[in-house]
């Protein structure tokens, strides 16, 4: 039960981070540089506690992400499942990877969960195409090793299994 504990608290904390907003005295265009934290998180939890943090999870938490970004009932929801489903069916795998390919690997899914949302933005008319909309893909592959070590310690310092 506190093992869920910690892992809702830090799925909280992304879901902060990705509503945070910048200062109205910087650009706008600095926004595509904010990397994907929900989808980070969701990815280390499905490797490394893929029995824990499964589709039901990710379906919970999409649900409340579009809640939280207004967007499209039921979008994220199929996002992350569609996440959890390539990251837990190749945790084994990823696991012995290094961290560049770990990094790899989180901007392919990445990538194409941003495909997704762009696809449906452009069926429903809400997103228009710049060149930097993949960008965040880019930035969370680079944060991701940072990442990784921040909630592996998470993991071992509060013994979650």
């Amino acid at each position: 039960m506190f093992s869920q504990l910690i892992i809702a608290v830090t799925f909280l904390f992304a879901m902060i981070l990705s509503v945070f907003r910048l200062p109205d005295s910087l650009p706008l265009m600095l926004a595509y540089l904010r990397p994907e934290w929900i989808t980070l998180v969701l990815i280390y939890w499905a490797i490394a506690l893929p029995k824990t943090v499964g589709m039901k999870s990710a379906w919970i938490i999409g649900l409340l992400t579009d809640a939280l970004l207004g967007s499209l009932l039921g979008l994220h929801a199929f996002v992350f499942m569609l996440v959890v489903y390539i990251s837990s069916s190749l945790y084994q795998r990823l696991r012995m990877m290094a961290s560049w390919q770990q990094s790899l690997f989180v901007f392919a899914v990445i990538f194409l969960s941003q495909s997704v949302f762009f696809w449906t933005g452009q069926i429903t008319g809400t997103v228009q195409w710049t060149n930097l909309y993949f960008l965040p893909s880019i930035i969370s592959a680079l944060l991701w090793p940072w990442i990784f070590i921040i909630l592996r310690s998470v993991r071992r310092k509060f013994n979650i299994s």
